[in-house]
């Protein structure tokens, strides 16, 4: 984050927007993109693993762009998937080279259907993440990625 500028803004005294993190006296708000940098930079893992949708890299089809992961510390599969579109779209993970998958997976969603909308002082979650579990049954796993959203699936490996 080191290169996002500007960085803070106070609520009452600001010179532009965006800003990553909003303050005022007494409280701290992250903007939407302060989510998102968030995001990444928590979900890097270790090695890049590759994300393909009908035998091709995802690039933008459809609106959907994606990433994966995995992270040899945690053991763990993480899966960064963005809509771009409006609405949601249900895709399927396949995990066909992974030996043995947890149970379950841990959702991240930032989300919001209404792209102008901003975190503020009274309303400080209304763009935020969201953590939904998801139960896991077998190599392939059916999702919906609601749209305009960042995503962000962590599932557990042996």
């Amino acid at each position: 984050m080191a290169s996002y500028a500007p960085l803070f803004a106070h609520y009452d005294g600001w010179q532009w927007a965006p800003d990553l993190i909003w303050v005022n006296n007494l409280q701290i708000v992250g903007s939407p993109s302060y989510y998102v940098q968030k995001l990444y930079s928590l979900n890097k893992g270790t090695t890049v693993i590759p994300v393909q949708q009908d035998n091709k890299i995802i690039d933008g089809k459809d609106s959907l762009y994606a990433t994966a992961a995995i992270d040899a510390a945690s053991k763990e599969v993480i899966v960064k998937i963005v809509n771009a579109l409006p609405g949601e779209q249900k895709i399927t993970l396949n995990f066909e080279g992974v030996k043995k998958l947890g149970s379950t997976a841990a959702h991240t969603v930032l989300q919001n259907d209404d792209l102008n909308k901003i975190n503020t002082i009274t309303d400080p979650d209304a763009v935020a993440p969201k953590v939904i579990n998801l139960k896991i049954s077998g190599k392939k796993q059916a999702i919906t990625v609601k749209g305009y959203s960042f995503n962000v699936i962590r599932i557990k490996y042996s």
